[in-house]
């Protein structure tokens, strides 16, 4: 009976040590989860053909409570005066939280994220001063 009850409490202890631990903490009023793995590189995603009043929101890994899980791109309906945010993993002292990203009023985005605020940020875009989205 002692041996049954060392194997479960050795199996239950690796399971937990292994698992990537995540925590809860309030962020302004949403809670953000803080995963202590990081995401896996970002999924190479076919760009459907561009729609007129739509832009393209690109896909991300989401992290379902126990493992990363990918949600796949599509297209939101442009509204007039934002710009798109996408989803973004960042990185501080406790692990990775995703930003979720979602739309933001033009004057609120940093300039930094995206400068000529054509909805593509500034890393990911060939020609950060050029606003022409096409």
């Amino acid at each position: 009976m002692k041996r049954i009850l060392l194997t479960a409490a050795a199996v239950l202890i690796s399971t937990a040590a292994l698992s990537p631990a995540q925590a809860y903490q309030p962020h302004g009023r949403t809670e953000v989860i803080i995963v202590k793995k990081a995401p896996p590189a970002p999924r190479r995603e076919a760009v459907p053909a561009a729609r007129r009043g739509f832009e393209w929101v690109p896909g991300y890994w989401n992290w379902s409570g126990n493992r990363y899980t990918w949600v796949k791109g599509h297209y939101e309906k442009v509204r007039p005066g934002y710009v798109y945010q996408r989803a973004e993993w960042r990185r501080d002292r406790n692990g990775w939280y995703l930003e979720r990203g979602g739309w933001q009023h033009g004057d609120r985005v940093a300039p930094r994220h995206d400068r000529d605020g054509d909805g593509v940020p500034n890393r990911a875009d060939a020609r950060p001063n050029n606003p022409n989205r096409y």
